[in-house]
């Protein structure tokens, strides 16, 4: 039965996707490419191809103002942000603060976009480890965004990753709120099983993500066998994803 309910599930989209008008479909479909990749170049390292990807994408939003578009920029700016790290302090603190900016319009437009809520608030996160005198302010507005995107969407997978990932950075190791967050962690990788890798129509990012965070807090716990399965897994979607590539080799060393 779960089968077939699933075949119909998977017509029923296909129906929908053949009759979406033509200037939607190509809309969504150019949001696929953009996001795969930002995705790509994120995962290869190649802060050229986001650099490149930024500029366009600052471009294209003089003549087209679309929200869409502004939250694509604001995905490249955060995946900037990270590839630069500490490295590249300015260049990362610059992308993230201009992807908080870049998504206040779109907040401003809908005021419960969840995307946008959780997208800005990973940014925020992002930047308090660069700002030290500023990073109580910046998590407390990180927090209060990922409240606000929990609260409308409970079981968006993203969320969830986020305050998984929050709250293992900001607890002990064997703490009780340490373990809540691993089990977050685990209903993230979960629910990112249940929704689609790549999506055209909205954002889908974070699948290889949170399974390599999975895999990397199960080499903490000594469970090296589940730590592998994760991390293939991150690789299964994501092949090119260098940290998992990493990942996986120190793991299989012997």
């Amino acid at each position: 039965m779960m089968i077939i309910a699933r075949n119909l599930l998977s017509a029923g989209l296909v129906l929908v996707w053949m009759t979406m008008p033509s200037g939607l479909r190509a809309a969504a479909e150019q949001g696929g490419d953009l996001q795969a990749q930002i995705l790509y170049a994120y995962q290869t390292e190649d802060s050229n191809s986001l650099a490149s990807l930024i500029q366009n994408l600052s471009a294209q939003l003089k003549d087209d103002p679309d929200p869409a578009l502004r939250y694509h920029l604001a995905h490249a700016q955060y995946r900037m942000g990270l590839i630069a790290g500490e490295h590249r302090g300015r260049v990362a603190e610059s992308a993230l603060a201009d992807c908080i900016d870049e998504l206040k319009p779109v907040l401003q437009q809908d005021v419960k976009s969840v995307e946008a809520m959780a997208l800005q608030s990973a940014c925020y996160s992002s930047l308090a480890e660069h700002k030290k005198i500023e990073a109580v302010l910046l998590r407390s507005r990180a927090a209060d965004r990922l409240k606000e995107a929990s609260e409308s969407a409970p079981r968006n997978p993203r969320v969830v990753f986020l305050i998984a990932m929050n709250g293992l950075a900001r607890s002990n190791q064997n703490s009780a709120e340490h373990q809540a967050a691993f089990a977050k962690l685990q209903l993230a990788a979960q629910l990112f099983d249940e929704s689609p890798a790549t999506r055209t129509d909205a954002p889908g990012w974070g699948h290889a993500e949170a399974y390599l965070a999975l895999g990397r807090e199960l080499v903490m716990r000594g469970d090296r066998l589940g730590a592998r399965n994760w991390i293939e897994k991150s690789l299964i979607v994501a092949p090119e994803y260098k940290a998992a590539q990493r990942q996986l080799a120190l793991l299989t060393r012997p």
